[in-house]
C-alpha cells in the first residue's frame, strides 16, 4: 500500500477478491478484503484492521489518524473518523 499513486495507478483500489492486504515493506497483516468497501477515494478503502497491533496509529487532527504498520512503522495513510460506509465507521 505504501506504492499507491493518486493518478490512475492505484491496482487494488478496485479489486474485491477474497484475502489479505499485507505491508509492502515487511509483509505484516494489515486489512482483511472482508472489510474492504468500494469508494471515492483513489486508494482502497477499509473499515478495520486484521488485528489491534496491525498498525498504529498517531492524530494528525481531530478527524485524522496517521497509520503505521504496526511492525515495521511504514507510512499506510489515514484513518479517516466517521468516514465509512456507514454512520460511526472510519474509513482507513
Amino acid at each position: 500500500m505504501s506504492f499507491c499513486q493518486f493518478f490512475g495507478g492505484e491496482v487494488y483500489k478496485d479489486h474485491f477478491k477474497p484475502g489479505i492486504y499485507v505491508c509492502s515493506q515487511c509483509n505484516h497483516p494489515l486489512f482483511s478484503s472482508r472489510s474492504k468497501f468500494a469508494h471515492s477515494s483513489p486508494w482502497p478503502a477499509f473499515t478495520d484492521t486484521i488485528r489491534e497491533d496491525s498498525v498504529t496509529k498517531m492524530m494528525e487532527t481531530l478527524t485524522a489518524f496517521k497509520v503505521l504498520c504496526g511492525k515495521c512503522g511504514n507510512g499506510l495513510g489515514h484513518e479517516f473518523v466517521n468516514d465509512g460506509p456507514e454512520e460511526g465507521v472510519s474509513r482507513f
